[in-house]
């Protein structure tokens, strides 16, 4: 692929070089990169209306943005929805309409996620169910209530957030990471279709699929918050267990308590350690946009793991070819205070 060849599938549409004036709609607006992503737009001087679960969050990423000044005439408007819920989504869309009284806006990011439902054989279903449905479902019926509002808009762009996970089905040869990588194949492939779909019967409408690598965000520790659905089964209790002993942990000594401990100590880490941060990751994506491209790599890991992942796709996931990825793809363990 050459330099140029990202951008090819949007060359027939002149890109959107600024956000000034626009309006754009981001989901998962509370924390990490939709938290920049909101942060980002509304200094450019673009209205944002946001949306999330836990609305003290959306508060917090208003307040960063007062302090930081909100240019004149830009408005930030909040909003409660599950993502996973066509209803609220549609909602949403209607309350964007009434809000800030428009029929259209010019930018959609679609950005919410969790992460979860690992084991499709052994997991909680109900867990797996609501990271595919938060994750893909969440892409679709967004695409779905605000495809009308795209559509009167002069010049509007889709912007899809998949993973590296959407083209490497793997947290390594040891977890298992069904239900996260399958909505995040989901949405590359849907992001890619709607290239042409989009060209021939919406022109003005371009498309981005963005694929990050590991990027510093609440991620882990907001998927506890929204998946939990009580105690761990014995079967997740097992599948937790196993997994702290990767990280030199007597994992059958470990009580429910400790547990606990390990993932919120994975969650720190997984933030604090990261080698992109999140303000990083969502210039990438906004000078993606900018630049019309159709395909957005976030982070030197997303780089590396797709250029192995092209090199060798029939032994991805063998043991032996996944374990050296994991130096780029996780950070160091974590440890439990006691």
């Amino acid at each position: 692929m050459g330099a140029n060849d990202n951008a090819k599938g949007n060359a027939m549409v002149a890109p959107l070089k600024d956000f000034n004036g626009k309006i754009a709609v981001v989901t998962g607006g509370g924390t990490g990169m939709g938290r920049e992503m909101v942060r980002q737009l509304v200094a450019e001087g673009c209205t944002v209306a946001m949306c999330d679960v836990i609305p003290e969050n959306m508060a917090k990423t208003r307040d960063l943005c007062e302090q930081a000044g909100i240019p004149q005439g830009t408005r930030i408007m909040s909003y409660v929805a599950d993502v996973a819920s066509e209803d609220a989504l549609n909602a949403f869309a209607k309350a964007v309409a009434e809000e800030l009284k428009t029929d259209r806006i010019h930018l959609l990011f679609n950005n919410a996620g969790v992460g979860g439902g690992g084991s499709f054989v052994a997991g909680n279903r109900s867990e797996w169910e609501k990271t595919f449905g938060i994750c893909w479902y969440g892409v679709y019926y967004s695409c779905r209530a605000f495809l009308p509002m795209l559509l009167k808009a002069d010049r509007a762009h889709i912007t899809n957030t998949s993973s590296v996970n959407g083209f490497w089905a793997s947290l390594g040869p040891n977890t298992p990471h069904t239900a996260y990588s399958a909505a995040k194949f989901a949405v590359k492939g849907f992001t890619e279709a709607l290239i042409t779909d989009l060209r021939l019967n919406a022109p003005h409408v371009t498309c981005s699929v963005v694929m990050p690598g590991h990027i510093g965000t609440a991620i882990a520790r907001n998927s506890r918050l929204v998946l939990d659905s009580g105690e761990m089964s014995e079967a997740e209790l097992k599948n937790a267990r196993e997994r702290a002993k990767l990280f030199g942990f007597d994992g059958d000594k470990l009580t429910r308590e400790d547990i606990g401990k390990f993932f919120d100590a994975m969650a720190d880490n997984f933030e604090n350690n990261a080698p992109t941060t999140a303000a990083q990751a969502t210039k990438i994506i906004l000078d993606g946009v900018k630049a019309n491209k159709w395909r957005i790599l976030v982070g030197d890991d997303a780089h590396k793991i797709d250029a192995a992942v092209r090199q060798a796709p029939e032994i991805v996931y063998e043991p032996e070819w996944q374990n050296p990825l994991l130096s780029v793809t996780q950070p160091t363990g974590p440890s439990i205070a006691r």
